[in-house]
């Protein structure tokens, strides 16, 4: 479905969904459904994550593959930080980062089921200041150095284009346009600040492009977290608590930890490796006013694992509906695909072969890589600077996740992780 159908759906008052049949295609994509692991070669896994603690890699990790609504691997390995050596639990907190966006993007939906926002609602509706945004367009001074032009929006941003980051929302800690280094330069991060207040700080920026013409990751899921706050008129926190986080049992989840025995299960990365490589220091344990919508939030196995099935289910969970059917195949279908208006330049995070949802990256063909990574069409996936990662395989009834702290190491661990999941499955 492109963003056209989608939004002509949402004003005739309903969600509904036209999903094209799935591609077949060579590798993993062609096992058929119904396959199981084999015990013996997810020993692999047991030993790539033992040498990486061994060899200093990373401080510890947790492991877990739940399939058919059951553990089939589930490990913990090493030690929440070098300092205190306490060895990794399933009550071990680790910081989210940008899986933060996948649980706001759910109770977000969530919000458009009660009909409390629309997708195609402008962002302006809800804070006025970002109905005279500007794009910073880079064009050549006479001198030949670069400069901006300031150009008004072709169309305002809309919730969808913060779902799917497509706004024109930047970060400033990589790339270098001039936008991203307006976003750096702009002290965004200084003192004590709230949604409210970020928001206003982000709207004083350029827009790095058109709403809706380039995916384009920064900060479109705090301004989506203060709309959120604004329609509930409670905290980020309090609504997503209510909607989501209390009734599905996730009781370590939040956004900091400040209390003596939730410090002393938070983990750590390995000392050189503390920055967390987003632009800002990242101190979950002082509390703020900012709660990060974006890549604020803490979490556990436990608590993780009930989210990653609820979402491996297609939105229920011990009963409960969290999201309707056609609520969760809109959120797990491409937005950012042919006839959408959406181009993909170096920086599309979602990667080779996947498509965008509204909240996680789709999987849409095998991609140009020979052979393609292992996967099934229409996985979800997300992950985070911190090191964490999910995977939604509904083809295999599987899941699987790793809570790590290790920025440096994270890809590689992942595309390992990934690559000895699929080759312990056989029909």
């Amino acid at each position: 479905m492109n963003s056209r159908q989608v939004l002509r759906a949402l004003v005739c008052g309903a969600l509904t969904l036209s999903v094209p049949p799935l591609a077949r295609a060579g590798g993993t994509f062609d096992m058929p459904a119904g396959a199981r692991f084999n015990e013996a070669k997810l020993a692999k896994i047991s030993e790539f994550f033992a040498n990486e603690v061994a060899t200093g890699k990373i401080a510890g990790a947790n492991v877990l593959i739940q399939q058919r609504g059951k553990p089939v691997y589930h490990q913990t390995f090493g030690v929440q930080d070098v300092v205190s050596k306490t060895p990794i639990t399933d009550k071990t907190i680790f910081r989210l980062s940008s899986l933060t966006k996948a649980i706001t993007s759910v109770v977000a939906m969530q919000l458009i089921q009660d009909g409390k926002i629309k997708l195609d609602d402008p962002v302006s509706k809800y804070i006025p200041s970002f109905a005279n945004m500007k794009v910073g367009v880079e064009k050549k001074a006479e001198d030949g150095n670069r400069m901006l032009e300031l150009v008004p929006m072709t169309r305002p941003i809309t919730i969808l284009d913060l779902l799917r980051h497509t706004s024109g929302i930047t970060y400033g800690f990589y790339g270098d346009s001039l936008v991203r280094k307006a976003y750096k330069e702009a002290n965004l991060y200084a003192g004590e600040f709230d949604l409210a207040e970020f928001a206003e700080r982000i709207a004083k920026l350029p827009l790095h492009n058109q709403p809706g013409a380039l995916w384009q990751y920064g900060h479109s899921t705090d301004i989506l977290g203060r709309i959120m706050e604004i329609v509930s008129g409670k905290s980020l926190l309090e609504i997503e608590k209510e909607k989501l986080l209390d009734p599905l049992g996730m009781t370590d989840t939040g956004f900091f930890v400040t209390e003596p025995e939730r410090l002393q299960r938070l983990a750590q990365p390995v000392p050189n490796d503390s920055d967390f490589r987003v632009g800002r220091q990242y101190r979950t344990e002082v509390r703020q006013k900012w709660e990060s919508a974006s890549g604020g939030m803490v979490s556990t196995m436990p608590d993780f694992s009930r989210f990653a099935q609820m979402l491996l289910n297609g939105g229920t969970f011990e009963g409960k509906t969290y999201l309707s059917p056609k609520t969760f195949e809109l959120m797990a279908s491409d937005h950012t695909g042919k006839n959408s208006g959406v181009e993909r330049d170096y920086f599309y995070f979602p990667g080779d072969g996947f498509g965008m949802g509204l909240g996680f990256a789709v999987r849409t063909d095998p991609g140009n890589a020979k052979p393609p990574p292992p996967g099934s069409l229409g996985e979800l996936k997300w992950d985070g600077a911190s090191g964490c990662y999910m995977v939604i395989d509904r083809k295999q009834e599987m899941f699987f996740v790793v809570l790590e702290q290790t920025p440096t190491e994270r890809q590689r661990v992942q595309r390992t992780l990934k690559q000895l999941v699929y080759e312990a499955l056989e029909n």
